[in-house]
């Protein structure tokens, strides 16, 4: 049994160790990793061997920093290849990013936060880093709203208490009563739109994609700069395409239109 445990807490360590790599900085020192990890600098130096060895880190030979292995590639690939979502969305969203000349990123809800599953860069929005396993809140994005038309009003609440609504620009929701206004809206109209809510300049339209029992099971977005997405003049022609493009995908998930309850009474 204690040596189970401290199996356990080896393996515990060495998966906090890799978790460090994604908070921030790319390359660290050892020191950097033993103080994020909250490690001893032997156990640190230690782990960070044993990781080299199976190839989930990589030392530069020359700056003697540490990078994620690329042996961590072929884990996040089978990952990705095994979810249901991502094989539905992903050939719907490379063609969407074409068509538009936009980024389009689809993501699920992972407790609190949204997770992107893939996003695809149109000639118009290009980023110089992949989105797929980043995180975002999910009060200031139109992927964030449109996952959270799958939750109740107190639901909402209980998952993002009040001192969550962080604000990041002047034009952030903040509050719950303007949250649950926003949600409604995108409940309407079948799509929601985030205008500089997370960064200043940035834009998307954005709707939910439901699986085979009609639940919200990701969302799909098309953003890039105020200039490309230019809501103004586009919302409608980007709203109609983010709307068919989330319904094929929920089409090739099972869903094959509202869900209906049927009364317990009426079951008896």
């Amino acid at each position: 049994m204690a040596s189970d445990a401290g199996s356990n807490q080896s393996v515990e360590r060495a998966l906090t160790v890799l978790r460090v790599f994604t908070a921030g900085r790319a390359e660290l020192r050892v020191s950097d990793v033993a103080k994020l990890a909250d490690l001893g600098l032997s156990t640190a130096s230690r782990l960070l061997a044993t990781l080299e060895a199976a190839g989930f880190v990589d030392r530069d030979p020359v700056s003697g920093l540490y990078r994620l292995g690329l042996d961590m590639v072929s884990l996040g690939g089978a990952v990705l290849n095994s979810h249901p979502v991502h094989r539905e969305a992903r050939q719907i969203a490379q063609n969407l990013a074409a068509e538009l000349g936009l980024g389009v990123n689809v993501a699920v809800r992972r407790d609190a936060s949204l997770f992107y599953l893939l996003n695809f860069e149109g000639r118009q929005a290009p980023r110089a880093f992949v989105l797929a396993g980043q995180r975002n809140p999910l009060h200031a994005t139109g992927l964030g709203k449109s996952l959270l038309t799958g939750l109740t009003a107190a639901e909402r609440r209980a998952l993002l208490p009040a001192d969550r609504l962080v604000s990041y620009t002047p034009r952030t929701i903040t509050t719950h009563a303007e949250l649950d206004a926003e949600i409604e809206r995108t409940v309407t109209r079948g799509y929601g739109s985030e205008l500089e809510e997370l960064a200043l300049g940035r834009a998307c339209v954005a709707a939910p994609i439901r699986d085979s029992s009609g639940g919200v099971a990701a969302a799909l977005s098309v953003s890039g700069p105020l200039s490309a997405i230019d809501l103004q003049k586009r919302e409608a022609e980007l709203s109609r395409a983010v709307i068919e493009a989330c319904d094929s995908i929920s089409i090739g998930l099972g869903y094959v239109g509202p869900a209906h309850h049927v009364p317990l009474e009426q079951v008896r």
